[in-house]
């Protein structure tokens, strides 16, 4: 007798089994997900590697959006009170990647250390290792914290207008004056990094910036009871936030459900240790001092150009290191990968983390800078005159992002090998002996103004992605011992 049913069977089935699979590979997914924003225990040095990227990656991704929040925002609000505002912003970022520097160097130091000593097994000398940081971050802020009582005199030196210095020298100051909070932010998430709690560093950048998107229009602007500070009002909520994170984060360490728990016994200055970190992070300091200061130095070429083309440069670069974050947290996740792998005697294993990664997200992102430049600057700056230079630098700096993709990760797989002092003669090269020539000539001797400057930017960033490509095949880093 003859069966309809039978006769659909066969066509069905494969359908509903296609459907099955994708359904449960969807679920997978959103649990995957789950697992690396909630936090989960991982052992990174087995299994799969494209689970551990994601794994590690994810909160390391959300985790540097949050960082690059407190500098949106700020420009966000004070592009509201003119291009002086924003210039001296901008003048006081430049002043500030000096102690980024010191703080992204002793970060690779710490985030190397913690994830040998995590992949060796080892948690006693893990948070032992993170005390002594927190100690040299304490330490390497007072300079800068010193540095705010000329907060004037800095933006004379940099070349800044009578209107910028009158108008910015309170957000100077309390920004240098609060830059403990910054070190601290930095290095403590250091070690969560290293230890492969990422979820705790991204809670932490969440909880700082949900205080500063209260505080900064309030102080700015004086909503409610709180006094109209203008641009200073931005330093301050800045300053609140980042503290409030740091807090935060000498909770976490305490807490006995992280990877790595500093205990009372562990609250106290080890020499060994110390020294051990500090000179392992000499080579970060230097490789990230190098790289930070070129930045002050294009800066200073831009500065004769007038507010407008500082400004500008400030709104794109808060811009563009927005787009370039998923890159700068996969770098993370590679350094922490490739650090517990070499403690645990898996170079191999470490190595292949590192081309676990994919440039598709970058070139979307240049593609939209392409075509949609100046709306984005709009949404900063009404000021005509700042749109048109800050679109011609999102322009021009977006053609590198294929090569910026790539240098990063190098760079990271470096660092977290243990091996800094590679990265800073790379840096050395391309930044100081390629990148400033090359923009002083463009923008000065040649005529071609601010977009000398930007077009030295990508040149250089390309330059330097090809040569660490060349020197990380020799495989040198897999040797490093820290």
């Amino acid at each position: 007798m003859h069966d309809p049913q039978g006769q659909k069977e066969p066509e069905t089935r494969p359908a509903v089994e296609h459907e099955a699979s994708a359904g449960s590979r969807l679920r997978s997914a959103w649990t995957l997900l789950k697992q690396a924003v909630q936090g989960t225990q991982q052992d990174y040095t087995e299994g799969s590697l494209n689970r551990a990227v994601f794994l590690l990656s994810v909160p390391m991704i959300l985790e540097m959006v949050m960082e690059s929040v407190f500098g949106v925002l700020d420009v966000y609000f004070v592009g509201r009170l003119g291009p002086d505002a924003v210039a001296a912003v901008g003048l006081t970022e430049s002043f500030l990647t000096v102690a980024f520097a010191v703080a992204i160097g002793l970060s690779m130091s710490v985030t190397a250390l913690v994830a040998r000593r995590i992949g060796e097994k080892e948690p006693e000398l893990a948070a032992r290792t993170a005390v002594q940081a927190i100690a040299l971050g304490i330490a390497a802020s007072l300079p800068f914290a010193l540095a705010a009582i000329w907060s004037r005199e800095l933006l004379t030196l940099m070349g800044a207008p009578a209107s910028v210095i009158e108008t910015g020298w309170g957000y100077t100051a309390w920004m240098l004056g609060g830059n403990a909070s910054i070190m601290l932010l930095f290095l403590i998430n250091a070690v969560f990094r290293g230890a492969g709690d990422a979820t705790v560093a991204m809670r932490s950048l969440w909880l700082a910036n949900a205080v500063n998107i209260v505080l900064d229009p309030c102080l700015i602007f004086g909503l409610g009871p709180f006094p109209e500070l203008g641009v200073t009002g931005a330093a301050i909520g800045t300053t609140i936030g980042q503290s409030v994170g740091v807090a935060y984060q000498l909770w976490a360490l305490g807490s006995p459900h992280g990877r790595l728990r500093v205990e009372r016994r562990h609250w106290r200055l080890d020499r060994e240790v110390m020294l051990h970190l500090a000179r392992v992070s000499v080579g970060g300091i230097g490789q990230f001092l190098i790289a930070t200061a070129s930045w002050l130095g294009l800066v200073r070429i831009l500065t004769p150009f007038g507010a407008a083309a500082l400004a500008g440069y400030t709104i794109a670069l808060r811009i563009i290191i927005v787009a370039i974050l998923p890159s700068w947290g996969m770098s993370n996740a590679v350094a922490t990968l490739v650090g517990q792998n070499l403690g645990a005697g898996k170079p191999d294993r470490a190595e292949r983390s590192v081309w676990l990664y994919n440039m598709a997200f970058l070139l979307g992102v240049m593609g939209v800078f392409l075509w949609w430049a100046e709306p984005l600057i709009a949404v900063f700056t009404p000021d005509p005159a700042v749109q048109a230079l800050g679109a011609q630098c999102l322009r021009v700096v977006s053609y590198g992002y294929a090569f910026y993709a790539w240098g990063m990760v190098l760079v990271q797989a470096f660092n977290g090998a243990g091996d800094t002092v590679t990265p800073t003669w790379i840096n050395l090269g391309c930044y100081w002996l390629f990148q400033i020539p090359l923009a002083l000539v463009m923008a000065r001797a040649l005529g071609y103004g601010p977009l000398g400057v930007f077009v030295a930017i990508t040149l250089a960033e390309s330059v330097l992605a090809v040569v660490g490509l060349v020197v990380f095949r020799r495989g040198g880093w897999k040797k490093q011992v820290v």
